[in-house]
């Protein structure tokens, strides 16, 4: 009498099933906890920031627009001198926050630090805070957006992934355009980018020195954010104008690889 045994690939689906469920538990469970860290880190800031007016209270909370940054602006200020590292924290911790869960808000506190610290300290801070925050963003996506891309679109996926293997070399390059210009959204590059294979290490450089000639512009308006009027103050076509060359530099080494391999290959 023969004994039925289940085959190796039918003993295996439970087990990969199980293993797929697992990842998802820590997934979510590891962005919740991200997520819980900014908010008692936030929480804790607001805590310990010094004993505000009635009239100020109303302004603290996330510059949505010029208007609102103005007014934070003028409060932060009052207290920068005293409690010079708690504003800068503060400042330091929602970057990033709004950076890795991709919420509105980074300009106006790129115009806010240009307004509140001198050049080279706002010029650091954006950059930084852009570059970190992104790359939670970037990690988030591995974790997340990867499998289900992958689940839906794979063949769109393996297309682009193959792009970006035969262009690995000049990744860095690609990132700083795409910083620089206003073709693609910081949200929708952070998440993209791990899903079509761009590593970790140049998407942060990329990122940090990219984001520095839009941070000009923004630190510029910081310095006379009392003088604004809208959010559309901040741009100019000078400004647009001197970012499209930026961004066409970034790429001239690329062209000039893609030549001299030409020329002695």
């Amino acid at each position: 009498m023969e004994v039925q045994t289940d085959s190796p690939k039918e003993t295996a689906k439970p087990k990969v099933k199980r293993e797929q469920e697992v990842s998802a538990h820590v997934t979510v469970v590891t962005i919740v906890c991200v997520f819980i860290f900014y908010l008692v880190s936030l929480c804790y800031i607001y805590m310990n920031f010094p004993a505000l007016e009635e009239n100020e209270k109303q302004y603290v909370k996330l510059p949505y627009d010029i208007e609102a940054a103005k007014n934070l602006g003028r409060v932060l200020d009052k207290y920068k001198d005293r409690y010079y590292f708690t504003v800068l924290t503060a400042i330091f911790v929602v970057y990033i926050f709004l950076q890795t869960f991709a919420i509105p808000g980074s300009i106006s506190l790129s115009v806010l630090c240009g307004f509140l610290f001198p050049f080279p300290i706002a010029l650091c801070l954006i950059c930084f805070c852009s570059a970190t925050g992104a790359s939670f963003c970037y990690l988030i996506s591995n974790f997340v957006g990867r499998k289900v891309v992958y689940r839906f679109f794979p063949d769109q996926a393996a297309k682009y992934s193959d792009v970006v293997t035969r262009h690995r070399d000049n990744i860095f390059n690609y990132i700083l355009f795409l910083r620089m210009t206003p073709f693609l959204p910081n949200w929708f590059i952070n998440i993209a980018s791990p899903v079509i294979n761009v590593p970790l290490t140049p998407f942060w450089i990329g990122t940090f020195i990219g984001v520095a000639p839009p941070s000009f512009v923004a630190i510029q308006a910081g310095q006379t954010l009392q003088l604004l009027t809208s959010d559309t103050g901040t741009w100019s076509w000078k400004s647009m104008i001197i970012l499209g060359v930026f961004a066409v530099l970034s790429l001239v080494p690329v062209l000039f690889k893609g030549r001299l391999r030409k020329k002695f290959a």
